[in-house]
């Protein structure tokens, strides 16, 4: 018989606005560990040297991390023009140089080829598995890897500082899967110029905003005392991208059996995801089919 383990019952989001020099997993740790919860995922790693949006879900809430992750997500980033690295950021070997530096008409220009659909090739040092093994890993051990492209969907690229001419500052937003590292190489190759980025922030992601996180110093303060959990943020926001479908007391006693529930109200077509909820909190997600919601994915009361 297998080990319970050992936590709280809590569930809800915190949204961390993560420092530079820390990995993902470890910020998520550390939060796990001040929340003493059960369960705590992300949605969507950050490089260790970037700053931003880290999303964190503890319980229930790591059941809609799929729909935070395939959500929308904006980057603000520095590259630097004339230096390409191993990691396409600052903290690789340099590989190249370049003297030519572009104006800023040629990189508005450049930005076009970059929005829509694309294919983008991840860097050689990325958590993407080849033949089952990570990327860097295979990248450290001095391996030069051929990484299929990858298909990645940019909803804007905008360039909106020029400090100097070595540098420039861009905005991104795009869909799952993207590396900003991988965009300003492939910028930097399309300007004639090579480029790598130096600053990394994630200002949103899905419904949350990096204005609105946490500091992890703060959770160190606070950890293993309620004034953390008055942080936490319902579950229900990570389905903001989802219909909310209101049903019965008896609706929500058959979809938390797994069985087809009545709902009130709809604002799906037929056949559409959504997610349904009893007096505001999330009971199910599923797929609605006249007047009622086919659950997949199920909350505990």
């Amino acid at each position: 018989m297998g080990r319970s383990r050992k936590g709280r019952d809590i569930s809800g989001w915190l949204i961390v606005d993560k420092p530079a020099g820390m990995t993902s997993t470890a910020v998520v740790n550390k939060v796990r560990w001040a929340f003493q919860a059960k369960k705590a995922g992300h949605a969507g790693t950050l490089d260790p040297a970037a700053t931003g949006v880290l999303a964190i879900a503890l319980g229930e809430a790591t059941k809609t991390v799929p729909y935070v992750t395939d959500a929308l997500k904006a980057y603000r980033f520095t590259m630097r023009f004339g230096v390409a690295t191993n990691t396409d950021d600052a903290e690789g070997e340099v590989i190249e140089t370049s003297e030519r530096r572009p104006d800023d008409a040629e990189i508005a220009a450049a930005l076009p080829r970059f929005a829509g659909d694309i294919t983008q090739v991840p860097p050689q040092f990325s958590a993407v598995r080849i033949d089952g093994e990570r990327a860097y890993a295979r990248a450290r051990a001095g391996e030069e890897m051929e990484i299929e492209p990858r298909p990645l969907y940019v909803d804007s690229l905008e360039l909106v500082a020029r400090p100097d001419p070595d540098h420039a500052t861009l905005e991104m937003v795009c869909g799952k899967g993207g590396y900003v590292r991988a965009i300003a190489r492939d910028l930097g190759r399309a300007l004639g110029c090579l480029g790598h980025v130096t600053d990394l922030r994630r200002i949103w992601s899905g419904p949350f905003d990096a204005e609105d996180g946490v500091s992890l110093d703060l959770v160190e303060e606070l950890a293993r005392t309620p004034e953390l959990d008055a942080y936490l943020r319902p579950l229900e926001e990570g389905l903001a991208d989802l219909p909310e479908l209101r049903t019965t007391a008896e609706g929500a006693a058959r979809m938390r059996n797994g069985n087809a529930g009545i709902v009130l109200t709809s604002e799906a077509e037929y056949g559409d995801e959504a997610w349904a909820s009893l007096d505001g909190h999330a009971v199910a997600v599923g797929i609605y089919k006249a007047g009622e919601l086919h659950p997949h994915r199920v909350f505990r009361a």
